[in-house]
């Protein structure tokens, strides 16, 4: 059991910091647009790189977030029926459909890696006017279904802990940039 809850606090650890991390990069878009903005309007000097650029963070933004997303339970969920249902049977309808966000979580870290490892292969740029390196972007997906899926175990373990009747300790919660 001590393993169980030092796998669940690692994997929350390692998902509450990741996406700490990639919610500054929020920043960095938000930056990036601002000088567009300056430039095209201010200046009549637009670039040609900057929205590309957000473009590309962002994905890599929406990419990493979602094992934290998952962690902090934040992904759109239908729960008419399912936010009155006790605390056990919640847990027992999340390990059911847990099969389905596994098989999804597989294939996207299968296709993700297929399509990372063939842009890494060929040094994939985007071939526009700025053309920069894509293949760096592309790595995240399967880092970032990998982040999802190890966080969809920690749940699923979870569940099995609240469905037994097992008392865990509380999520790992992100104060001030760090994960306490």
């Amino acid at each position: 059991m001590g393993f169980l809850k030092y796998f669940i606090k690692s994997i929350d650890t390692t998902n509450a910091w990741i996406g700490r991390l990639a919610h500054n990069l929020l920043f960095v878009i938000f930056s990036l647009l601002l000088v567009e903005v300056f430039r095209r309007y201010l200046f009549n000097a637009p670039t040609t790189w900057a929205n590309e650029l957000v473009q590309l963070i962002f994905g890599a933004y929406a990419i990493l977030t979602g094992g934290e997303v998952l962690r902090i339970n934040g992904h759109v969920n239908v729960d008419i029926l399912y936010a009155k249902f006790p605390p056990k049977t919640r847990a027992a309808c999340d390990i059911v459909t847990s099969i389905m966000f596994f098989l999804f979580a597989g294939m996207f870290i299968w296709m993700g890696w297929e399509m990372a490892w063939e842009s890494l292969s060929r040094f994939e740029t985007s071939e526009s006017a700025w053309n920069p390196p894509i293949w760096p972007f592309k790595m995240m997906i399967p880092i970032g279904g990998a982040l999802l899926f190890l966080q969809g175990v920690s749940k699923l373990i979870q569940n099995l802990y609240i469905l037994l009747g097992i008392r865990i300790e509380a999520k790992t919660e992100v104060q001030g940039g760090h994960p306490v």
